[in-house]
């Protein structure tokens, strides 16, 4: 399919364990079709992921502009870090990487900040002021500030550090999966993780995203009362590539 003109662009979401995607109409915030995920290839090198993305987008037709999200810090479009992916993408000029492979316009961001985005502009964040931190629990955690609805970029909250190590690799959902841990188990590990990230940036409102907020139910009720209100993530796990296709609009989107 050709981009076709007004408000469907289409969102890339580049996960540790997969990579998905699919158009989206950036007005309504909503995917468009359903998405087509494949497996993030193991070791998770540039080439690689790239034809893994190729793969996403060629299963649509789609010639349009592109938005990707990578998990890491990504600063004018140039990837700064690499925790769950091959270190080959550190200092690695992405965006280009990937207009030059896909031969269309990109725009990479950080995978979090892209849920936040759509979680503000379309989801549990609308209309909302204040601070409000969305933070998605997935092969690790990822985090989204804004201040009053702007976004303050790159905050990479899971690596604070916790009982000694990151504190992803105690609270994400694949530190539950991996350590065989119930939900009850897994919440206190969460209310741990939240005290901290209260503790330093006071937020009125915590939305909890990634494919965990799928099973909200089985974990939110479960957490401690604190000042911040803590909901689930209404675009679930959508959420990234709504925000992706939100980049690739461009501001004000």
């Amino acid at each position: 399919m050709t981009a076709p003109a007004g408000s469907v662009l289409f969102g890339v979401d580049i996960g540790g364990t997969g990579i998905k995607g699919a158009p989206v109409d950036v007005t309504r915030g909503e995917v468009t079709e359903p998405r087509f995920k494949v497996l993030t290839p193991h070791p998770a090198a540039p080439e690689a992921v790239v034809a893994a993305v190729r793969e996403v987008v060629d299963h649509f037709g789609y010639r349009g502009p592109v938005g990707l999200t990578f998990p890491g810090v990504v600063v004018g479009g140039r990837t700064r870090t690499a925790a769950n992916v091959d270190q080959g993408w550190i200092d690695l000029d992405a965006e280009g990487l990937f207009r030059e492979s896909l031969d269309l316009p990109a725009t990479v961001l950080n995978d979090a900040d892209a849920a936040g985005l759509a979680e503000i502009a379309h989801g549990a964040g609308r209309d909302q002021q204040g601070v409000v931190l969305v933070l998605t629990f997935g092969t690790g955690i990822g985090s989204a500030l804004f201040v009053d609805g702007k976004l303050v970029p790159n905050t990479e909250l899971g690596h604070l550090e916790l009982r000694g190590k990151d504190a992803e690799r105690r609270a994400s959902a694949a530190a539950r999966e991996r350590h065989e841990l119930s939900w009850a188990d897994w919440a206190v590990r969460v209310d741990e993780y939240l005290d901290l990230v209260e503790r330093l940036f006071s937020p009125q409102l915590v939305i909890i995203g990634g494919g965990v907020s799928r099973k909200h139910e089985k974990f939110l009720p479960l957490l401690s009362k604190r000042a911040a209100t803590v909901v689930p993530a209404e675009l679930r796990n959508d959420a990234g590539i709504v925000g992706a296709a939100m980049a690739a609009a461009g501001p004000g989107r």
